[in-house]
Parts: structure tokens; sequence; C-alpha cells
């Protein structure tokens, strides 16, 4: 038995235990740490709960054990819904997500994720969301409404946490440029003009007397952007897909906007239409997976763009184009001279960096586009200034 230890040292045994798993007990006595409770500092209990040895490597076991081949006796799978709550009960929500995601990844889970039983108890986030529409062709019936229920839940969480900021900013750019120097009658903003003016009432000739008159910009100036989302739904985007399908949604519901929704991959498809709607079925709308082919895509969009000068076009890609490079950047070029403001967003999403094209990403930049990967609050940064000038 090693001799006692103490809790620094424990503590870096138990993160080496852990690396290389129980089997490692056999070789040295060093590792066996027994079955009692552990106990850990202050540090190691941010991301682990109490709980025994044994416990974690049940958990941990099932996920990251490496695959034995031939006939053997090893442990049984354990019960889905009894290892998820037990993960839960042992971990933070991040490493329980990573977790989730790794035995579906590893074990090849995705039937059993969609068991009736299984499905209401995984962790709801936009990777599940990615996940069901992935699979949404090989959802049963008797889950299938607990899938959409389930994505129109964070669907609706993912919407309630951008939409205040999404009217703010856009609401809030617009507004700064929507009073015109241009001072004509038909311009008089009498809503403001009268209520900065009341504290010059003249009661003895009934009427108000204005400092000055405030004047809107014309209602085309107002009224009259459109944003143009064009979105590529290949396997990598897949995240992407969802944050730029919610936020074209409420894009879509602010007035002052005209906003498109273009998905694609080797076909188009502009949801634009659904945008209104339930946003399961704007979701479920989406195909992903399969080729790219964006010039394709751009061509579409470019032809549905009604005042190129007050029009916002916003690609997101990766950038691994199937089809034709040169004719991609040749429309992209054309979109600029027809003074168009176009963003290329290598990823839209709130965590991770994202793998892309990095020469094409080069090029797009050249022509004096800016090509970025963004969360959805840098997105709307960008488009706070482009909307405010």
């Amino acid at each position: 038995m090693p001799p006692s230890l103490t809790s620094d040292q424990r503590k870096l045994l138990l993160r080496w235990r852990l690396i290389l798993g129980p089997h490692a007990e056999q070789a040295s006595s060093w590792l066996r740490l027994g079955a009692e409770p552990l106990e850990l500092g202050e540090e190691a209990k941010k991301w682990l709960r109490s709980f025994t040895l044994r416990d974690l490597d049940e958990a941990l076991t099932f996920v990251y054990a490496p695959e034995e081949r031939g006939a053997g006796l090893g442990e049984a799978m354990p019960y889905i819904p009894q290892w998820l709550e037990a993960i839960r009960n042992m971990f933070s929500q991040d490493i329980v997500v990573m977790l989730q995601k790794d035995a579906i990844e590893r074990k090849g889970l995705i039937d059993l994720l969609l068991e009736p039983e299984t499905l209401p108890r995984l962790e709801r986030n936009v990777e599940l969301v990615v996940t069901l529409l992935a699979l949404k062709d090989r959802i049963p019936e008797q889950v299938k409404e607990t899938a959409r229920q389930i994505v129109r839940d964070i669907a609706g969480q993912l919407r309630s946490r951008l939409e205040n900021e999404v009217r703010q900013t856009i609401l809030g750019a617009l507004r700064r440029n929507r009073h015109a120097p241009l001072r004509v009658y038909r311009n008089i903003d009498w809503k403001r003009t009268i209520r900065r003016s009341l504290k010059n009432y003249d009661p003895e000739r009934r009427v108000v007397i204005p400092e000055r008159f405030y004047f809107w910009a014309s209602e085309r100036r107002f009224y009259g952007w459109q944003i143009v989302l064009v979105v590529d739904q290949s396997g990598s985007m897949a995240t992407s897909v969802v944050y730029s399908s919610i936020m074209a949604s409420i894009f879509a519901s602010l007035h002052v906007l005209q906003t498109r929704l273009i998905l694609f991959s080797t076909e188009v498809v502009d949801l634009t239409p659904h945008l209104q709607g339930d946003p399961v079925d704007l979701l479920f709308g989406a195909q992903l997976g399969g080729g790219t082919d964006i010039a394709k895509a751009v061509a579409y969009a470019a032809a549905q763009i009604q005042n190129p000068e007050k029009t916002l076009f916003i690609l997101i890609s990766d950038l691994y184009e199937g089809g034709d490079e040169t004719l991609l950047l040749q429309q992209l070029q054309h979109l600029i001279e027809s003074q168009v403001r176009v963003l290329c967003l290598l990823a839209l999403q709130d965590r991770g960096w994202p793998a892309y094209n990095q020469d094409l990403a080069r090029r797009v930049a050249a022509l004096g586009i800016p090509a970025f990967a963004a969360t959805p609050r840098k997105l709307l940064e960008t488009i706070e200034r482009i909307l405010g000038e």
C-alpha cells in the first residue's frame, strides 16, 4: 500500500488515475485510491461533486474505454437514462454537455438517444438541436412530437436571450440617422416637436411655442433596409444554421427591415416565407449536410436584392467551395460595386474556433469584404455600425 499522501499529492494521483482508468490499479498499488468518498480541494470541487471513485469509473468508462475486439465478458452498456442522471449529479453543466456529445460520437448512441425515455432527459442546448435536425428523417413516430417540442423549447430560449438585444441594436442604429437635415414640412416629427415644447405652452393664446422643429428622414430611408442571410448548411455549419435561423426570424419581426433567409448546399432553399411561422418548421426546413455550391447561392440571393445601397448581404460559410471559386469572387465583387454592404461570417456560434478555407477567406477579404467568425453579439455590433452610418 502507498504511504500516507498529502492533499496535493492525492489530487495529483487522482488526476493520473482518471487518465489511466481502472485497469491501471492492477499494475500499481499506488493508484488504488479505494472506494471511499473522495475528498477534493476547493478547486477540484468546481468541476466535480462528492462521489466515489467507482461511480466515476462507471460513468467515464462507458464513454472513453477502448473498444475490445472479439467476444468477451466486459461490462454491459449502462441504462442510458440512469447514466445521464448520474453524470448530472457528478459534473458541472459544461462537462455534462461534453460527455453527452462524446457518447454520441464515440459510442454511436444516436438510436438510443431517440428512445422515448431518453430524449426528454438530454441536456437542452444548441448541440441537441443540431443532432435532432440531422436525425429528423430517422426520428421514430412515437418520439417525433417530443423532438419537435424540445427543438421549440430550445429555439424559444435562444430567441428570448437574443430578441431584446437585437431590437435595441437595430432600432437604435436606425433612429440615430433618422432625423435628417432636410427641413421640409412633410418631414416634421410633430410628436417629438410638441413633446419637447410643452414647457413653452402659452395658456392665454392656448398654443405651444416650439423652440425648434424636429424632422424625420424620408420614409424610404428609414424603412428601406434589407438584410439577406445566405447560410451554408453543410454539416460543419450546423450550429451556424440554428443561430442564423433564430436571428433571421427576429429580424423579420421588425417592421423596419426586410429580411430574407436562404440556405444552400448544392441546392438553394429560400426559407423567407417561413420566417413569421413556427420556428420548428423553419429549423426543420434545413437539410444539413451534402455538398457546397456557394457561387450558385450567391447568384440566387443577389437576384433578390431590391435596393443595393440599402442592402446588407451576409454570407455565412466556411468557404469550402465545391463550385467555381473564381465565379464566386466575381459575384461578390459585383455586389461590392453595386454598393451592397457585404459580410462573410466563417461561423456564427457562441463557442469554439471554426475550421475554414483560409486561402479563399484571404481572397474574399482582399475584395474589401470583412471575413471573420462571430458570436451573435459580435454580429449585432457589426450590423449596428453599418445601419447607423
